[in-house]
């Protein structure tokens, strides 16, 4: 048998399993096409974050990077309840920091890239997304910082007070653990509210300039409110009230969103039922 046989076989095969009116033959036909469309999603996912078996997106549980006077929805911010998706990067040079005002990186409102990072690099901790603000070089021969976009060279400790670094120098001893300085981003939320200086001076998310290889990805386009179901279930588990965080217009939208994707399908039963009735009543 040649291939063009085979390929008749085939197709002749798949023709008689697609058209079959058989109740178990369609159920399985109904899961094939699910997890194809699945499938398909996935890999779309994946080819546009560069995040292969990884995790593409990521729900959003504060509201560190609000703005103010956002419009009703919130769509193109970051906020509590949205799922974001992450760009994976491999190294520096792919990300953009705020102070560089590149035109062609503007992201959520504002200059530079939004990352997502563990603090410290480790794996237990919660993810922090927030905007990367500028690269701190640490010289460790002579013990300096440079940071070129504030016109800090060779200083001998960091002075930036719009981003609340008076006199920074790296720490040495973090939760009783001595810690080698090293060069990294500052990083900030956008909110002027509960972010009025940059994660390095917070013991709450993290002491040290975040290295490169801790970021997970970086923010690039995201689904307004839906991330909400993502956070009612990890509260239901862990207890921690996230779902507190969301606006409430996010949470009006999200519920008109679901209201008007539940009634297309009951639509379209009903259509169906009524086109129906008119057939039998002729």
């Amino acid at each position: 048998m040649n291939f063009k046989d085979i390929f008749k076989k085939f197709k002749e095969n798949f023709l008689k399993f697609w058209r079959s009116e058989n109740t178990k033959i369609s159920l399985v036909r109904d899961v094939f096409v699910a997890l194809l469309l699945v499938l398909i999603i996935l890999s779309t996912l994946w080819a546009y974050t560069g995040q292969w078996f990884g995790t593409p997106m990521v729900a959003i549980e504060s509201g560190s990077m609000m703005h103010e006077n956002e419009p009703f929805g919130r769509y193109g911010t970051i906020d509590a309840g949205d799922m974001v998706f992450l760009v994976k990067i491999d190294s520096k040079n792919d990300i953009s920091t705020y102070i560089e005002k590149d035109p062609d990186n503007f992201h959520y409102q504002n200059y530079g890239d939004v990352i997502v990072y563990r603090p410290y690099g480790d794996p237990d901790q919660d993810q922090i997304i927030h905007r990367a603000m500028c690269w701190v070089e640490y010289d460790e021969e002579y013990e300096t910082y440079t940071v070129a976009g504030y016109e800090i060279y060779n200083e001998a400790s960091v002075t930036i007070p719009e981003l609340g670094l008076n006199g920074w120098t790296h720490p040495r001893h973090i939760n009783n653990k001595r810690v080698e300085p090293h060069s990294g981003y500052f990083t900030k939320g956008d909110n002027p509210r509960t972010n009025t200086e940059v994660d390095q001076v917070s013991k709450q998310i993290c002491l040290e300039p975040i290295k490169a290889e801790w970021i997970s990805g970086k923010a690039r386009c995201e689904l307004p409110w839906i991330g909400t179901l993502n956070l009612l279930f990890n509260d239901l588990i862990s207890g921690k009230g996230t779902v507190g965080n969301v606006p409430s217009d996010s949470l009006i939208c999200l519920v008109i969103l679901i209201a008007v994707l539940i009634s297309i399908p009951i639509s379209l039963d009903l259509y169906g039922y009524y086109k129906e009735k008119k057939e039998e009543e002729l």
